[in-house]
């Protein structure tokens, strides 16, 4: 596993970079999911824009006016930001170095570095917009495409995302949170993929109102994108070893030298626990309840690899499981039985029901349709992943659901409920 940039170049290329430390392996994989979403969704918008579908709306802007107080202030508080904690990391390494990750969030930092690069910031903004000033600023009307909001929207996605599946992966895990609160907001781990969407979509609905933009088309444009966004997040869980991964696979054992799993000949699950009972007994008490399916690789499918169905996660970025043999440094920890590499299931399986989205987006004439699709889709696969996955269950009138269960059943209602409408919205509209 790669917990950051530094650890993926260092064992791929040999290549020692440290201040590579700071760029986790899930956010790069995060931001390139963002980038390859935006770019896929700016792409079917303009397509409907071409065919007539969707339509601009008339902005008005006003330009030659000079920078305002509040801008040069908001450029100086990011400049600040940003020249205290990297040149604070440039002129701390020795401090800065060991944990780079956790020096990001802590108070330290360089004052002269971000006053310096707040001054730069702001006097820059401050003297671009002053050559760009007129005598008397003018008011202009221009007409703005929905293609052309997609970076508002995006990075809107972006903040929405982000707070949604932190509250909803508090709310799943009240305990943890109530315990160390701060830890559980400012942690790289700890994220409800479905928290995000739901405040995502709330903001990018309100925004998409407020500029007239046509939802039912909006919604089909993304879908798409959506689908792109989650299997590419997806592998940054897998190569980070952000702890979303499935049940243990009692039919195989973990190499703790080489990290590898190994089909459990040698003893049985129960001895397995019992030589590493220092890491479960005090994790889940008993044996009953470590979630667990026996499951060898079946003869027909001897071509793929046995960490296709059973993993490790050595050098997991949550530092889980048991010390690595001869491992020196932060990420020395492995997982002593392997579980499902659930988060491979998902790149593989979304990536496969984007390109299905995707080729059918033009046979699809009624809008909001391949939305509806899409979270039948989305719904049904992550319903079915859950199976084997670790989550928080619920006791709800005798039933055990996870709160990802839940809300798929929901999608998958939902969507079946939304294209009923659309459908009847579209027949009604032609008769």
């Amino acid at each position: 596993m790669y917990p950051n940039l530094y650890y993926a170049l260092r064992e791929l290329f040999g290549i020692h970079l440290p201040f590579l430390k700071i760029f986790n392996t899930f956010g790069f994989f995060v931001a390139i999911a963002f980038i390859a979403a935006a770019y896929v969704f700016t792409q079917e918008l303009k397509r409907r824009e071409k065919l007539g579908l969707m339509h601009g709306t008339i902005e008005k802007i006003v330009i030659g006016k000079p920078a305002s107080q509040s801008e040069l202030l908001g450029y100086a508080l990011v400049g600040f930001i940003l020249g205290f904690k990297f040149l604070g990391i440039v002129f701390q390494w020795s401090t800065a170095s060991e944990d780079l990750q956790s020096y990001m969030f802590s108070s330290q930092g360089s004052l002269i570095g971000g006053l310096l690069v707040a001054a730069i910031m702001a006097g820059r903004e401050y003297y671009t917009r002053k050559q760009k000033a007129l005598p008397k600023p003018e008011e202009k009307q221009v007409l703005v495409m929905p293609h052309q909001r997609v970076p508002d929207i995006t990075v809107m996605a972006a903040i929405g995302g982000l707070v949604g599946a932190k509250i909803f992966h508090n709310l799943e895990n009240w305990g943890d949170f109530v315990q160390d609160p701060v830890g559980a907001l400012l942690s790289f781990s700890g994220l409800t993929f479905y928290g995000g969407l739901i405040v995502a979509a709330a903001i990018i609905l309100w925004y998409a109102r407020k500029k007239e933009i046509n939802l039912r088309l909006l919604v089909d444009s993304v879908a798409p994108a959506l689908m792109l966004a989650y299997g590419i997040g997806r592998m940054g869980c897998h190569f980070a070893g952000d702890g979303d991964w499935g049940v243990y696979n009692s039919a195989y054992t973990v190499d703790v030298q080489t990290g590898k799993a190994v089909p459990m000949a040698a003893m049985t699950f129960e001895e397995a626990v019992q030589k590493n009972a220092a890491y479960f007994q005090p994790k889940y008490g008993g044996i009953e309840n470590i979630p667990h399916i026996t499951f060898q690789k079946p003869a027909g499918l001897s071509f793929l690899p046995d960490w296709f169905f059973a993993y490790g996660y050595p050098h997991n970025v949550i530092n889980d499981g048991v010390k690595i043999a001869g491992c020196d440094g932060q990420y020395c920890r492995v997982l002593p039985i392997a579980v499902f590499p659930t988060p491979l299931y998902e790149i593989i399986t979304c990536i496969g029901l984007f390109l299905v989205l995707w080729a059918i987006r033009k046979k699809i004439k009624v809008p909001g349709v391949l939305f509806g699709i899409y979270l039948i889709l989305n719904g049904i696969e992550r319903f079915f992943i859950e199976k084997i996955r670790v989550d928080t269950r619920y006791d709800i009138f005798g039933f055990h659901p996870t709160q990802a269960e839940i809300i798929s059943t929901l999608l998958v209602i939902g969507g079946a409920l939304f294209i009923f409408y659309c459908r009847k919205k579209h027949t009604t509209s032609l008769s």
